[in-house]
């Protein structure tokens, strides 16, 4: 057989991911040997330019660009993403051919002088995303966000070195790395609706690859698929880029699926909340269902890209 080359960001969170996506392949087909899979790092524009804010380097898939354009050239054969990171709209000769079972979806709160986000009185917390610079405004406003780059171990590194009083990180890559000893709150999704598809680690591969397909879809969690596609419905619809703030979350309970989706005006001042449920076969339906009347109810204080 031959060998198959998967591709994956250079962090330790991104490696790890695609270390769980090799066992996985390796528990559910039997002809393969784990000689035959071999994982490849491959570094991105958001890696690179990791002292900006990501808006100011490009905007949607910094961290996908190079390892798309690697599977597309046929230097890999798989890709492993963290689906958050993924633009909405995807390459047309590429395609998600397996969703992994989702891991915790929300933000935790890491800090080494405060026990919660409403203890603190005027301290710097640092965010990655408007999405929870607006959400943590929300939630205390006596607080300064600050944006703060790099991946997990260089952040809480900062904030060790006292450069900000709190950091929020999303709870997958903190627990995947081992680190939940460091976590002092976790929010629930009403407090801070996640990003679409946090949590899920996404597997890419050529449309053209049957073969790779065929096997990819061995390791493909439905569930976690079904909530995946009516959140990226809801983004897909609404439009936006990096800098814009929208959280969606979809739950599945009793074959019933329902999806949270919340979006802040141009201005962060306003926020536009929508739920919705239907069958969970229908996230499709209830993603752009969802993404409209997030759009109807922001009118003119929210410009789609």
């Amino acid at each position: 057989m031959k060998k198959i080359v998967i591709g994956a960001r250079g962090s330790k969170l991104s490696l790890a991911y695609a270390d769980r996506v090799k066992k996985l392949l390796l528990e559910k087909e039997s002809n393969l040997a784990e000689d035959l899979i071999e994982i490849q790092s491959i570094t991105t524009s958001g890696d690179i330019f990791h002292d900006k804010k990501l808006s100011e380097i490009g905007g949607k898939n910094l961290f996908c660009k190079e390892i798309e354009e690697s599977l597309a050239k046929k230097k890999i054969d798989i890709a492993v993403h963290s689906l958050k990171d993924m633009a909405s709209d995807e390459i047309e000769t590429l395609n998600i051919a397996a969703y992994i079972e989702r891991n915790d979806p929300r933000d935790v709160f890491i800090s080494f002088k405060f026990n919660n986000i409403k203890e603190i009185k005027n301290g710097v917390v640092g965010s990655s995303s408007r999405r929870r610079d607006l959400q943590l405004k929300t939630l205390n406003g006596d607080i300064l966000v600050k944006n703060i780059r790099g991946n997990i171990d260089t952040r809480i590194q900062k904030l060790k070195d006292g450069l900000y009083d709190a950091i929020v990180l999303a709870a997958a890559g903190v627990k995947t790395l081992k680190l939940e000893e460091d976590i002092k709150q976790i929010f629930t999704p009403k407090e801070m609706l996640p990003a679409v598809g946090q949590g899920i680690i996404a597997v890419q591969c050529r449309k053209e690859d049957t073969n790779i397909i065929n096997l990819l879809e061995k390791i493909d969690h439905k569930q976690t698929r079904q909530c995946a596609e009516a959140e990226r419905t809801l983004l897909k619809t609404v439009g936006g880029d990096c800098d814009t703030a929208i959280g969606g979350l979809a739950t599945i309970k009793n074959d019933e699926l329902t999806l949270y989706a919340q979006l802040f005006s141009d201005d962060g001042i306003n926020i536009f909340n929508y739920k919705t449920a239907g069958g969970k076969k229908e996230g499709l339906k209830l993603g752009k269902l969802a993404g409209a009347e997030l759009l109807k109810q922001a009118g003119t204080n929210f410009k789609k890209n």
